[in-house]
């Protein structure tokens, strides 16, 4: 419990910084940190001590995460009225951190008990999906599923999670030569063959630009009784096409309710890491005790996900030193590039995020933003870098790029193969991921006492005292209940059904 009458606690994260977080409220005149405050300070934000002139860093983390636009006074609250940001140069020193990672052998690796696939993979989950190619058979896809459950067929198969259709709002209007049609492709494929799907329908209209036949040639895809296909148009309208649909999933049931869940190593957990509604505690509890817990699972073999490009903007360079050659780092340096010119062409900017709601919880810009995020990622070395919905491959830490918003980032994560996400939240973020369950970890107690439903894991502890150490364990255990099979509170709420979100790149005509 905390000591009101104790004057209020702030952390000093790096000998270097000139600003501390205030982790409790400060008002006015009091005398924290060797200064006195001249303003308030909200829970999560910064307080100067230290005079920082105009045009001059604002260090936090022992890195810049903005530039004084004004004098700075020690005492001042430091946030977007007297902080901006602008580009600088940052030395990459490709490689400079990479080494070998030590990997547990075999018989000494975690285990959880998942479904083992055909193809060799794990699932955490067992879904049977339907899958759209079109926004014009969304509705199609629903109404399948609606069926389903309204006429309790599932009843029959305990084994199977649920039958869930994956509705979006691209797949046509788009160059069907060009990359809004090979990232729906993929993104497309890769739910297929995530390891938590156990059979999949996907359902067309039949005259969109995005046409299932294309992308069956591409992945030289024959159907069968656990994957089918069928389009609203060649099936004679959506009546038919829903009941031909019926009875595709008739069949693909009870062979998904064949799979039963087995021991499996750890090393077949492929983890996505997700983070919303950040705020000035994100980088210095759930971030870095997730990025623990990543440094485990790498241990054992598994492999971690870290994406969301616009919100690793201005600490790539901390990525880039640990990647495991200059080719590597040098790919994720030109997908950042890329997203300078996108970003520049749709008149925005790279510090359009952090959003309101990250200020507001004490973020200040993109700088200090990232430098929060990034720390997901723990600190082994970065085996791999992928372009969006692309297969991962590669075991241990890996990046994938993706957009900062939350769904279109997941989606790209789980089309990659992911069969498990921890997503940290300082502001209450609520959602949910299928067919891959998705772990919440607030980053401070009165947000996870208050959306107690939502959230899975406490991680406001760690101002309290607990160890990173000790919560990345913790956060490792629940990994492995959840891929056992235990619900998350966002798997008991229902989420999941319309956070599939593909990336919509360039122009819809």
């Amino acid at each position: 419990m905390l000591d009101k009458s104790a004057p209020p606690r702030t952390l000093k994260l790096n000998a270097a910084d000139n600003v501390v977080v205030a982790v409790d409220p400060i008002d006015a005149g009091m005398t924290v940190a060797g200064v006195t405050a001249l303003k308030r300070v909200p829970r999560g934000h910064k307080l100067a001590i230290a005079p920082i002139a105009k045009d001059e860093p604002v260090r936090k983390f022992g890195q810049i995460i903005g530039f004084a636009t004004s004098d700075i006074l020690p005492g001042e609250w430091v946030h977007e009225h007297n902080t901006g940001f602008h580009a600088f140069a940052r030395d990459y020193a490709y490689a400079a951190e990479a080494k070998p990672e030590f990997v547990l052998p075999v018989e000494q690796r975690a285990t959880f008990e998942g479904f083992r696939r055909a193809g060799g993979k794990a699932g955490t989950r067992n879904y049977v999906g339907i899958l759209t190619s079109v926004n014009c058979s969304a509705s199609a896809a629903r109404f399948m599923a609606e069926e389903v459950k309204r006429s309790g067929l599932l009843a029959d198969y305990p084994n199977v999670d649920g039958v869930i259709a994956l509705t979006h709002g691209t797949g046509c209007g788009i160059d069907y030569n060009g990359e809004s049609f090979e990232v729906l492709k993929r993104t497309t494929w890769g739910y297929a063959c995530n390891p938590n799907m156990a059979a999949v329908l996907v359902v067309g209209l039949g005259c969109e630009g995005f046409q299932i036949s294309r992308m069956k040639e591409a992945y030289g895809v024959t159907e069968s009784d656990v994957f089918r296909t069928l389009t609203i148009q060649e099936t004679g309208g959506t009546k038919k096409a829903v009941a031909a649909g019926i009875e595709a999933l008739k069949v693909m049931l009870p062979i998904a309710n064949r799979a039963v869940r087995e021991t499996v190593p750890a090393s077949e957990l492929m983890l996505a890491l997700q983070c919303g509604g950040s705020d000035g505690y994100s980088g210095i509890t759930a971030n870095p005790a997730l990025g623990a817990a990543v440094d485990i699972l790498v241990e054992h073999g598994g492999t971690a996900i870290l994406s969301e490009t616009p919100e690793i903007y201005g600490a790539e360079h901390l990525l880039t030193r640990r990647a495991a050659t200059r080719e590597v780092g040098e790919k994720l340096v030109g997908i950042i590039e890329w997203w300078e010119d996108y970003t520049a062409r749709a008149r925005m900017s790279m510090n359009n995020n952090p959003s309101p709601g990250n200020k507001a919880g004490g973020l200040t810009t993109i700088l200090e933003k990232s430098l929060g995020a990034a720390v997901k990622g723990g600190t082994k070395t970065l085996s791999a870098v992928y372009h969006y919905a692309e297969p991962v491959t590669a075991k241990g830490f890996v990046y994938m790029d993706t957009p900062g918003y939350d769904p279109v980032a997941a989606t790209g994560q789980v089309a990659g193969g992911a069969n498990i996400l921890a997503f940290t939240t300082g502001r209450g973020s609520a959602y949910g991921c299928k067919p891959t369950p998705s772990v919440k970890l607030a980053t401070n107690t009165p947000v996870y006492e208050k959306m107690i439903d939502d959230m899975d894991i406490n991680c406001g502890d760690v101002l309290d005292g607990v160890s990173l150490e000790e919560k990345g364990r913790e956060i490792f255990d629940k990994l492995l209940k959840v891929a056992s099979g235990e619900r998350t509170k966002s798997e008991e709420l229902g989420y999941g059904d319309a956070e599939y979100v593909p990336w919509q790149i360039g122009a819809t005509m």
